[in-house]
C-alpha cells in the first residue's frame, strides 16, 4: 500500500490541530538509533519498500526547517527548506531566495572537518606548520614524508583540490549530520562560462569577487608577482578610493 495515498491521510487526520496545519509541510520519517540513518518516507513507495516491520517507529513530523547560509561577505541568511529533499534540490530554493539564477554553479561548504583525533584542522595551515617546523629542525626526510602522507589522506577525505568540505548534493542534510545549529557557507563551485555572470546582478558579482579575492590571498589561485601587484593596487582602489594627492600626509593602516 502506498504511504501517501493510504497511510498519510489517516495520520494527518488524527494529528489535526487548530488552526489546521499544511499537509505539505509534514511527512513520515522512519526512526532508528542513528539520527543520520533516519529516512523520510517518499511518496509512491510502500512500507515494505523501507523494510518497515511490526512495532517499528515512524514519526509524523514537520519537514520544513531553517537553514543558515553564510555569504562570503560574512552576512548570514536564514532560509526555510524541505529537509526531506536532497541538497541538490534545496539549492534551487536557496539560490532563488538569495537572488542567484544559475543555481547549478553553486554549492554549500561545511566550515570545518574533524580529524581522527576529533579536533578541527585547517590542512593548509597544518602544511605550513609542518614545513616550517621541519626546516627549523633540519628534518626533511622520513618524518616529512610521513607528515605529507597524512595530510594527503586527510585531503582525500574532503574530496576537493581546494580542501573544501563540500556538501553532498545527492544526500539530505540529515544524512550528512547537518543540524539546524550549523551554518553552511555558500560558494561558487563550477565555472561553466563567464556569460553566466550577469554584470547587473550585484549579489552574484559580489560573491564572485569575494571568492576570487580570498582564493588568491589563500594561495588557492597562484599568480605571478606582477599580477599580484596589479591586483593589490586594484584592491586598494576598491577599499580606499582615489589617492588624495592634495593631502601632504596619507597613511593606510
Amino acid at each position: 500500500m502506498e504511504i501517501y495515498a493510504n497511510v498519510f491521510p489517516n495520520v494527518s487526520r488524527l494529528a489535526s490541530t487548530t488552526p489546521p496545519i499544511s499537509a505539505k509541510e509534514y511527512g513520515l520519517m522512519r526512526i532508528v538509533d542513528d539520527p543520520t540513518k533516519c529516512a523520510w518516507l517518499a511518496n509512491g513507495h510502500s512500507l515494505e519498500h523501507y523494510l518497515i516491520r511490526h512495532q517499528d517507529t515512524v514519526e509524523y513530523r514537520k519537514k520544513i526547517r531553517l537553514l543558515k547560509v553564510r555569504m562570503l561577505d560574512g552576512s548570514v541568511k536564514t532560509i526555510p527548506v524541505d529537509e526531506s529533499h536532497p541538497v541538490g534540490q534545496l539549492m534551487v530554493g536557496v539560490c532563488t531566495k538569495i537572488g542567484i539564477s544559475n543555481y547549478e554553479e553553486y554549492s554549500l561548504v561545511r566550515a570545518t572537518e574533524p580529524d581522527s583525533r576529533g579536533s578541527m584542522m585547517n590542512l593548509r595551515d597544518e602544511r605550513s606548520r609542518t614545513i616550517d617546523g621541519e626546516q627549523r629542525k633540519g628534518m626533511m626526510g622520513t618524518l616529512g614524508r610521513k607528515k605529507e602522507q597524512k595530510l594527503e589522506q586527510l585531503r582525500q577525505k574532503l574530496h576537493t583540490d581546494e580542501e573544501m568540505a563540500w556538501v553532498d548534493h545527492s544526500k539530505t542534510l540529515r544524512e550528512q549530520g547537518i543540524g539546524e545549529d550549523e551554518t553552511l557557507l555558500l560558494r561558487r563551485k563550477y565555472f561553466f562560462s563567464d556569460t553566466n555572470v550577469d554584470s547587473r546582478d550585484p549579489v552574484q558579482l559580489n560573491l564572485l569577487y569575494v571568492q576570487c579575492r580570498d582564493g588568491i590571498l589563500r594561495s588557492l589561485h597562484p599568480v605571478t608577482k606582477e599580477i599580484a601587484c596589479d591586483l593589490g593596487a586594484l584592491q586598494c582602489q576598491i577599499e580606499y578610493g582615489d589617492f588624495p594627492e592634495n593631502k601632504p600626509k596619507f597613511y593606510i593602516e
